[in-house]
């Protein structure tokens, strides 16, 4: 048998059920988390991510909030990211809060085997570089959440 053969192919549903349990357990240093926005959604598609701002750099004291909408071929195809708080990042639209994934190596070239969690601590990451770290942010005053088109999130499960 190859090693090919070998490999097994966790379906979507059990994969996000085991995202689910991580996010709902906490993870790493605390300052990343994500969570169903919707805990009735079947299809466990529309979540809500959060990223506390780096030390030393602009976003430092910020709580960042964000989507991730999982759809049908996830995780073979990465999710849509959008953050919600405004932000100034080299990746983000300025306009819609989207993460661009050609300006992400991560969403760019996505494997399988990524997770929402890898995203959430790779936009941390790239919060941190030297591009993204001085960068102006919107001013103080504009940090209202943007609308979700989706209309609002019934339920938040951290």
């Amino acid at each position: 048998m190859s090693s090919e053969e070998a490999k097994v192919v966790v379906p979507r549903n059990f994969r996000l059920l085991e995202e689910l349990e991580r996010g709902e357990k906490g993870i790493g240093d605390g300052t990343v988390s994500y969570g169903m926005d919707d805990a009735d959604d079947i299809y466990m598609q529309s979540w809500t991510g959060t990223i506390l701002g780096p030390h030393n750099t602009v976003y430092e004291g910020k709580i960042f909030q964000l989507k991730l909408f999982c759809g049908k071929e996830y995780p073979e195809s990465p999710p849509t990211v959008r953050f919600q708080t405004r932000i100034n990042m080299a990746c983000v639209n300025p306009e819609t809060g989207v993460v661009e994934p050609s300006l992400l190596p991560m969403l760019a070239n996505w494997r399988r085997e990524y997770t929402m969690e890898d995203i959430l601590i790779k936009l941390k990451k790239e919060m941190m570089t030297s591009h993204n770290r001085k960068l102006a942010q919107p001013p103080e005053g504009t940090e209202e959440a943007r609308p979700d088109p989706k209309g609002p999130a019934k339920c938040c499960v951290m």
